[in-house]
């Protein structure tokens, strides 16, 4: 019985450890322009994140594998994958305003930082503290909607400021209050994003701005949360 739970524990830890590969994968496709590429592999490594949590909690990977650090794999694989592979995106061609292509250092830093703060997430209440760093769902827009490089850098800035500000954001997977209709319309938006890169590069614009309803959701329904609970 304890040879499989540790076959099991060891499973999970390899399912995480697969969004690292899913995310070079999505570098390199960045660097060939191929953006249709790049974020369905960020998707796939999305849905590992998303699941994976779950799955190390059912295998009870902290209890059967008591020396391994499952959250510190799980935070490598977040930075690479929804920090590392977005800066990589926001020094395209295009993407910034000329000469403002060094913004994405900033985002790699200020994001360490958020990484590495021990009260980053709530342990009563779940929450993120400080704007959970969803560069990658930032640069899928500025790259469907082709917004301006000037409308881009100015969203980079004030997210790299919003890391910084102890606002609580929802944390969808662990929140209590919400979480079944935040995942329900975290799920429809998946498929509304899976829908415009599978159209890549021909995609529909009116379907790219209709999916940032989960956005806006999001964010309006974090300040909201904060205001009741800070």
């Amino acid at each position: 019985m304890g040879s499989l739970q540790s076959v099991l524990a060891w499973g999970v830890h390899f399912y995480t450890a697969l969004g690292a590969v899913l995310g070079f994968q999505a570098l390199v496709a960045v660097f060939d322009h191929d953006y249709r590429s790049a974020f369905l592999f960020l998707a796939l490594a999305l849905a590992i994140d998303s699941t994976d949590g779950a799955l190390a909690r059912a295998a009870r990977v902290k209890q059967v594998l008591p020396w391994f650090d499952g959250e510190l794999l799980d935070n490598i694989v977040d930075y690479f994958c929804y920090v590392v592979v977005p800066a990589a995106v926001l020094v395209q061609p295009g993407i910034l305003p000329p000469g403002t292509e060094l913004t994405a250092m900033l985002v790699m830093l200020s994001s360490a930082y958020g990484f590495c703060r021990t009260d980053a997430k709530g342990v009563v209440d779940h929450y993120f503290q400080g704007f959970p760093s969803y560069w990658n769902v930032m640069v899928f827009y500025f790259v469907v909607l082709s917004t301006s490089p000037l409308v881009n850098w100015i969203s980079v800035l004030s997210g790299v400021a919003l890391v910084f500000v102890p606002i609580r954001w929802l944390y969808p997977s662990r929140m209590e209050r919400m979480r079944t209709p935040t995942i329900l319309l975290g799920a429809l938006w998946a498929v509304f994003g899976l829908a415009v890169v599978w159209q890549m590069p021909n995609h529909s614009s009116a379907l790219a701005w209709i999916s940032l309803f989960y956005p806006v959701y999001y964010t309006v329904g974090s300040f909201v949360y904060h205001l009741r609970t800070a």
